[in-house]
């Protein structure tokens, strides 16, 4: 369990940021979403003959995530828009999870395929896995500390941004191309659900439980590493799935952190 104990406590740290700028732009199955559709790519390139552990695969994952996140960045709605964005990411995912459906449907492994774009397959990470993945994630959050002024604006006044000189369209892409770059790595890991919950509930926790951006963001990654070690520890002693435990640790973390904002004195 060592190496599965490094990666969950090392790799999730950048999706509970990521997690709280997507709680803020109102987009919170872009995640969901993205990974499907990286997942996707995955699919395509076990359809065309590849093993499940061709480096192939990442590319072609990646190469679907970068489209997808081109196609969120010119589909973000507007305050008067017709169609939230919200529901294009859910068409999004609905067709991409049917499309690798149908592509595994013909490969002779597809339903362990399938269970493992799911959950993941963490027990077998490596030590290089997650070097690599370790330090993509550090040359992501260096890029979001030197451009964060544009990335919070975005995020948190998207409305006035464009009128303020800045390139929404430029700095949008740049957002969920990196996010995608992210998403792509851990899906090889952790699978979607992983992805999914590591982002929005550890985020969910530090905003129902802070105020400030920093709180939020200390509280979403005591959260992430506490939830981590009850999972694996959960996944060992009853010989369970280890993604999954660690999804449900973390779905009731969530419901303690509501019940404890209810309590909350007020400030």
């Amino acid at each position: 369990m060592k190496w599965p104990l490094v990666a969950c406590l090392l790799l999730p740290g950048i999706l509970v940021y990521y997690g709280l700028h997507i709680i803020r732009r109102e987009v919170i199955f872009v995640d969901l979403a993205l990974a499907q559709v990286a997942t996707l790519g995955t699919c395509v390139c076990l359809f065309l003959g590849h093993e499940p552990d061709d480096p192939h695969n990442y590319f072609w994952s990646l190469g679907f995530t970068l489209v997808g996140a081109l196609v969120f960045t010119f589909t973000r709605a507007t305050r008067h828009a017709k169609v939230p964005q919200e529901a294009l990411i859910g068409i999004t995912y609905v067709v991409a999870a049917a499309a690798g459906i149908l592509l595994l449907s013909k490969s002779p492994h597809g339903k362990e395929e399938l269970q493992r774009t799911l959950v993941g397959d963490l027990l077998t990470v490596t030590p290089v896995e997650i070097g690599k993945t370790a330090a993509l994630y550090a040359v992501i959050a260096i890029v979001h500390f030197i451009f964060r002024k544009q990335f919070i604006r975005l995020s948190w006044d998207h409305e006035h941004a464009a009128a303020g000189g800045l390139s929404v369209h430029f700095w949008d892409f740049l957002f969920y191309a990196l996010f995608g770059l992210i998403v792509t790595s851990f899906v090889q890991v952790g699978g979607v659900l992983m992805v999914f919950s590591y982002l929005i509930v550890p985020a969910a926790c530090g905003t129902y439980l802070a105020v400030s951006l920093p709180a939020r963001l200390a509280i979403g990654w005591c959260v992430a590493t506490m939830a981590s070690v009850g999972g694996l520890y959960a996944s060992f002693k009853l010989d369970v799935p280890t993604g999954a435990a660690i999804v449900c640790v973390l779905g009731v973390t969530l419901l303690l952190a509501v019940i404890a904002q209810k309590f909350r004195c007020p400030a």
